[in-house]
């Protein structure tokens, strides 16, 4: 009703009458200031989102000899194999050399009891529980002598 009758009272005067638009429509009034952005945000980002300008992309792996996995041989899968037998979760006549569906199924229970994640694939973390990690000298895990006193 009201721009009806600024219209009105326009028409008669002769000067243009501005423009009032409702908050609901999203426009700014003509002649209103807008207010400025604030520093080191975008105005539109919610909060906790990730814009454009804030998501980097991680520099591609470069592929080396400590980050590759290497198929183990028929031997090490054999070790790996032994070692289920020997703590229940594989039968003797399983433990071939080769890696089939009932290694994986022992491998599995395995890590579900050891509270690893039960994937069923060779893992430092599973391979340490059944006793065959790093191999270290017992040389070296020795502690050294203690230096003589004067």
């Amino acid at each position: 009703m009201g721009v009806l009758v600024s219209l009105v009272l326009s028409a008669q005067t002769g000067t243009p009458a501005k423009k009032k638009l409702t908050p609901k429509s999203g426009a700014v009034k003509t002649g209103a200031k807008k207010s400025p952005a604030k520093k080191g945000a975008a105005s539109t980002a919610k909060k906790g989102t990730v814009t454009a300008a804030s998501h980097k992309k991680a520099p591609a792996k470069k592929t080396t000899w400590r980050n590759r996995q290497l198929n183990p041989s028929p031997e090490r899968y054999h070790e790996i194999q032994d070692a289920l037998v020997a703590k229940g979760y594989l039968k003797s006549e399983d433990a071939n050399g080769t890696w089939n569906q009932n290694s994986i199924d022992a491998l599995k229970r395995f890590q579900g009891e050891q509270n690893l994640e039960p994937s069923g694939k060779i893992n430092s973390l599973s391979l340490i529980a059944l006793g065959l990690g790093p191999k270290h000298d017992a040389t070296l895990a020795a502690a050294p002598p203690a230096p003589a006193k004067q």
